[in-house]
Formats: structure tokens, C-alpha cells, sequence
């Protein structure tokens, strides 16, 4: 199963590169499922991973002229808080057994996946649905940008996902980007926060298996690298409906799994 989910590391990275979000959601699952890595451990990994690959990707976009520093740190600040909120505090609050109703128990583990899982599915909708014609240039709407800020920080916190599928919208219509720079942008604010994320897990004493961590991350960086160049000769936003197929079934697999079979 680790070769399947090295492959399926790959595609981390080629859709982090080609649309800016995306790969970061389906990092969690492989680490679980392909990797056997606890739940709550796997949101670590993935911040580091997701983390490493978008700066890789940040870094080709600037190059590219792609990247709008100002637009990702006012979007990067709010989200950085509550980022921090949720994981050293809010998370380790969560009891290991969150609640039981008869003979099924709710644990932390299971409701850190069905979120996850239910994420996934709402995520699919907007990757599958067309997306509508884009604003003309305008004025950047700080409060609104840096509300969607606030709420991406929150599931990376608690889901360890970049929010990229979060936050391309909010640069597409609240920052008034073009696609490319909305792609490029998004990379930059999902590297500072899942970085800073998971700088505080190892402040907190989380355990890693820095053999698994690293060679995923170095899988995904080779995707990065070839979803960026593919960005250049591939409209990111013709794939996106292939890849929103892909975390639906996913989504809908990890709920069956994880509270029926």
C-alpha cells in the first residue's frame, strides 16, 4: 500500500501546482489510509507536506510574475491566528472519546475524518460545478478577503488541508485576481500557514516519522514541479472538474468506511 500512496503522493503536488489547491485535501486520507499514520498525527504530516510543496510552488510562480505578496499577507494574517487558536488550543481539548450514542462511539480520530470526509465532499461540488464568469478589476475588499482568512486558518488547523479550494475563490472575487496570480497567491498563503502550523505541533511535542514525512514531501515537490510546468501549456481550470470527481468519491469513501464498514 506505501507504493500506492507514494504514487498517489504524486498527485499532490500536479494539483497543488496546476490549480492552486486541491492536492492538500487528499494528503490526510493517504497518510491514514495508505501510510497508516493516526489521524490526528496525519494533520501534521500534511501541514509540512502541503507546506514544503507550496513553497516550491510559490517560489516557480514568482519567477513567473504570478505572485502577489501583499494580497497573501493580508490574507495570511487573520488565518494565521486562528490557525494557532485551534491547534494549541482547541485541539488537544478535544477527549479521545468525544461522545457515545449506544454502542457507537464517537472518538477524536473518527470525528477528525468524517469532518474531513464531509469537507471533501463540499469541496467537489465547487471543483465539479462551472465556474461563473469572473468580476472585472476592481478594488480589493480587505474585510471580506480577510474574513475567508480567518475561516482558512480555522480548517487548516483543524484538518491540517491547505484551504487552497477555499481560497482560490476568495482571491478570484474578494482580491480580484486573474487565475495564474490567484494560483500563485494561494500557494504563498498555504505555505505560511501550514508552515507556522506545523512549527507549533513540534512546539507541542507531536511524534514524527521523519522518513515517511520527507519522502512524501519530496514525491510531491516532483509533482509540484510538473504541475507548474503543465500550468503553462494546460488550463488548470479544464482539470479542476477531473479532480473534483476524484475527492467526491473519496470523500463519500472515507464516510462509508469510516462509519459502516
Amino acid at each position: 500500500m506505501e507504493y500506492v500512496g507514494y504514487f498517489a503522493s504524486v498527485i499532490i503536488g500536479i494539483a497543488l501546482g496546476l490549480i492552486g489547491g486541491g492536492g492538500s485535501i487528499l494528503t490526510v486520507p493517504i497518510l491514514v489510509y495508505l501510510f497508516k499514520v493516526d489521524p490526528e498525527n496525519a494533520t501534521s504530516y500534511s501541514l509540512f507536506i502541503v507546506g514544503i510543496t507550496a513553497m516550491v510552488g510559490a517560489y516557480q510562480h514568482y519567477k513567473l510574475g504570478n505572485l502577489k505578496i501583499r494580497t497573501a499577507l493580508i490574507f495570511a494574517f487573520p488565518s494565521i491566528i486562528s490557525l494557532l487558536i485551534i491547534r494549541k488550543i482547541l485541539l488537544p481539548k478535544i477527549p479521545e472519546n468525544v461522545m457515545q450514542f449506544g454502542h457507537f462511539e464517537l472518538t477524536k480520530n473518527l470525528l477528525i475524518m468524517i469532518f474531513f470526509a464531509i469537507l471533501m465532499v463540499a469541496a467537489s461540488t465547487s471543483m465539479i460545478r462551472k465556474s461563473t464568469k469572473l468580476r472585472e478589476q476592481g478594488e480589493v475588499n480587505l474585510a471580506r478577503l480577510s474574513l475567508i482568512g480567518l475561516l482558512v486558518g480555522m480548517v487548516t488547523g483543524f484538518l491540517g488541508a491547505g484551504g487552497g479550494f477555499l481560497i482560490i475563490p476568495a482571491l478570484l472575487f474578494f482580491a480580484n485576481l486573474p487565475m495564474k496570480e490567484a494560483v500563485g497567491t494561494s500557494l504563498l498563503i498555504i505555505f505560511i500557514n501550514s508552515l507556522i502550523g506545523f512549527g507549533g505541533d513540534l512546539i507541542n511535542g507531536v511524534t514524527i516519522n521523519y522518513t515517511i514525512l520527507f519522502s512524501i514531501t519530496a514525491i510531491a515537490i516532483v509533482g509540484m514541479i510538473i504541475g507548474t510546468a503543465l500550468s503553462k501549456k494546460i488550463d488548470g481550470a479544464k482539470l479542476k472538474p477531473i479532480l473534483g470527481w476524484f475527492v467526491l468519491i473519496m470523500g463519500l469513501y472515507i464516510i462509508v468506511k469510516e462509519l459502516f464498514i
